[in-house]
């Protein structure tokens, strides 16, 4: 049988940036833990030791996000791999919802939305940073497929709860998403699957379900 760890939720930093004081979410599960993510530093799957979450002032202009994100990181004292997203959202005002062991966390930025499949041209990147941020935090073992299946799980799930409150959209451009899950022991289980009917897979997506819910601007 697997342990559940309980896994840890994020503290908010605050500093001075572009004449603002700007916020950000600081999450220290320390070694131990693995990550899958969309962020721009720190993406990918491997071993991950803090997560965070910046708010950048709207009209960020910066062409070197990962570098700023990881002098910031550096301020805060950070050592080790670790995972850094962006957004122009105020993250103190953000959602958070738990299912099981299971915790998300999201900050809803949505001033510019759209379809996933809409046509037309690519558009450059970077782009501003409007964003819906969603980590999760999963206390069990998951192999890379996993890993992988859980970041399609939270989207549908993040995609449920902007229609739930009536958004006509799927998100916006930048929407970035990071899942961690404790690393598996040398020659452990680790659970195969994380789909939305799987059981780690279907509480990480009604704790992301709930937690962007709670993060999105109701559509009166």
């Amino acid at each position: 049988m697997t342990a559940v760890v309980e896994p840890t939720l994020p503290e908010l930093l605050e500093r001075d940036e572009d004449g603002r004081r700007l916020g950000a979410l600081l999450w220290r599960p320390g070694p131990g833990w693995r990550a899958v993510s969309s962020a721009v530093l720190g993406g990918g799957i491997g071993e991950r030791h803090w997560v965070m979450n910046v708010q950048v002032a709207h009209g960020y202009a910066r062409t070197d996000p990962g570098r700023h994100l990881a002098a910031l990181a550096g301020r805060a004292g950070l050592r080790g791999p670790g995972v850094g997203l962006m957004t122009a959202a105020e993250v103190a005002r953000h959602g958070t919802a738990s299912d099981g062991g299971a915790v998300a966390v999201a900050t809803a930025g949505i001033d510019v939305r759209g379809w996933a499949a809409a046509p037309g041209p690519a558009v450059p990147a970077p782009q501003p940073p409007g964003t819906i941020n969603i980590v999760v935090t999963v206390p069990a073992p998951l192999t890379d497929a996993a890993l992988v299946n859980a970041v399609a799980t939270a989207t549908e799930a993040k995609v449920q709860a902007l229609l739930d409150a009536g958004h006509d959209c799927s998100g916006t451009p930048t929407d970035a998403v990071c899942v961690l899950a404790r690393a598996p022991r040398p020659g452990g289980p680790a659970e195969p699957f994380a789909g939305p009917r799987s059981l780690w897979g279907a509480r990480l997506a009604r704790a992301v379900h709930a937690a962007v819910g709670a993060a999105l601007p109701r559509v009166s």
